[in-house]
């Protein structure tokens, strides 16, 4: 069985998808497979899905000049992707939630926590420290991934 049953390699169940096996993941990761093996590989997905667009001039932006004067002038760019960008962004949403949980819960913490995302400049600053910084619980927590109880069939009353 491979250390990374997870991204596919699994040679005790050959039937299961590496794609599938990537953003279906069920307990805890630490931070080391959280950079390697999700965040960096998804960040560089998405640069390349933007450089993809503004090499191919299909990136949506908008640009403007504005002179003041003899010696005062404006200059201002957006960007706002493409459609490559947009293929992408939406093909990698479920892998990185799916990563951010499966680290949150290495920490202790409920899937919950991303919620903090919604809070415009500190919550990407909570989250990367949690998510990219902080130690992981030592030993067993709640998200181990253990079974449930076995469930007990009613037995009939015998006499």
């Amino acid at each position: 069985m491979s250390e990374y049953p997870y991204l596919g390699h699994d040679r005790a169940n050959p039937q299961a998808s590496s794609h599938g096996s990537w953003y279906v993941r069920r307990g805890r990761i630490d931070r080391r497979t959280y950079w390697l093996h999700y965040a960096l590989p998804l960040w560089a997905a998405s640069v390349a899905a933007v450089w993809a667009d503004i090499a191919l001039g299909t990136a949506w932006y908008t640009a403007g000049y504005e002179s003041y004067g003899y010696y005062s002038y404006s200059a201002d760019v957006s960007f706002s992707g493409g459609p490559i960008t947009l293929l992408v962004s939406l093909a990698l949403f479920a892998p990185s939630i799916s990563a951010a949980v499966t680290r949150l819960h290495d920490t202790g913490r409920s899937g919950w926590f991303l919620l903090w995302g919604l809070v415009p400049v500190a919550g990407a600053i909570v989250l990367l420290v949690v998510l990219g910084f902080s130690a992981g619980e030592p030993g067993r927590n709640q998200y181990d991934g253990t079974p449930y109880p076995v469930r007990r069939e009613p037995r009939l009353a015998t006499r």
